[in-house]
């Protein structure tokens, strides 16, 4: 499955999270730069230190809010064929990211005016949240957006998988009801991965996410269509969005809430409902069970 020549995922992989990291810090840290030059443009009455404190407090709460937007995002994906659903659940999401943003930036302000011997004023609440809210909402949808080029970016890198097909002369290659290997495109080529080694399944809208070795191959199917491809020995449904391979299962953590944790080799942690928990342990019982 390697890929030879071109961008390879795998020597991605290990930095994304610093890329992800880096990414937010740098656009908003210039944001803050460019806007404070801006304000300060605008008003030179002003000493330079008031458009920076506001440009840096708004800055640092918005970085702040990015891990509650990426959870949310990924609660609610927000994609073509299903924002009609995801709509109602970040609107709502989108005033309690202003309500934070504005909380937070004033405090700090207060703080930074405070040091320097100074009392902030915000304004008229109303007016004032009205017009944060405006600007908040936009923010917001901008932080989605980036988020959805971010993931198109990453599934065409990892690839996509579909099942295997007849063959146009002598006989299938692999029963289609129940495939032992998937055929996977990842940037203009295709490669075989064995149904084995999928690690874990995962429903993302009307497509499922096949793991396999920290890259994530999107299945056009639902939940209930893959279940009959699976083989029933080694993959059991543990959630409404998961199945997993009982062969990556490590550890049964469960949680007072009846529900469970699971831990998988690669150290991933997938929730199982109670629904499926009695089912599971049935199942593999052998997996050592961590108490809380």
């Amino acid at each position: 499955m390697a890929n030879r020549g071109g961008f390879d995922y795998r020597n991605f992989q290990p930095w994304q999270r610093s890329f992800e990291i880096g990414y937010w810090v740098l656009m908003l840290v210039l944001n803050a730069l460019f806007n404070s030059i801006n304000a300060h443009i605008e008003h030179p009455e002003l000493p330079a230190w008031r458009p920076a404190v506001w440009e840096c407090s708004s800055a640092l709460m918005l970085l702040a809010l990015v891990p509650m937007v990426v959870a949310i995002e990924r609660r609610w994906p927000f994609r073509f064929d299903s924002w009609q659903r995801s709509l109602p659940w970040h609107i709502p999401a989108s005033v309690v990211f202003s309500l934070l943003h504005v909380g937070g930036m004033i405090a700090l302000r207060v703080l930074a005016y405070g040091v320097a011997g100074y009392h902030y004023h915000f304004g008229p609440w109303w007016p004032g949240l009205g017009y944060e809210y405006l600007k908040d909402v936009r923010t917001y949808a901008g932080f989605i957006v980036a988020m959805c080029l971010y993931r198109l970016v990453l599934m065409r890198l990892q690839g996509e998988a579909r099942l295997l097909a007849e063959p146009d002369e002598g006989p299938p290659l692999e029963p289609v009801e129940r495939p032992e290997r998937f055929l996977v495109r990842k940037l203009g080529k295709e490669f075989l991965i064995a149904a084995r080694e999928i690690e874990w399944v995962q429903a993302s809208g009307n497509y499922v996410n096949l793991h396999v070795r920290g890259r994530d191959y999107p299945l056009r199917a639902t939940m209930a269509g893959i279940e009959g491809r699976l083989d029933p020995a080694r993959f059991i449904r543990v959630h409404r969005s998961y199945f997993i391979n009982l062969d990556y299962l490590l550890e049964i953590e469960p949680l007072e809430t009846g529900d469970a944790r699971l831990q998988l080799l690669d150290g991933t942690k997938v929730p199982c409902s109670r629904r499926y928990r009695a089912q599971l342990r049935e199942r593999f019982g052998a997996v050592p069970i961590v108490t809380v």
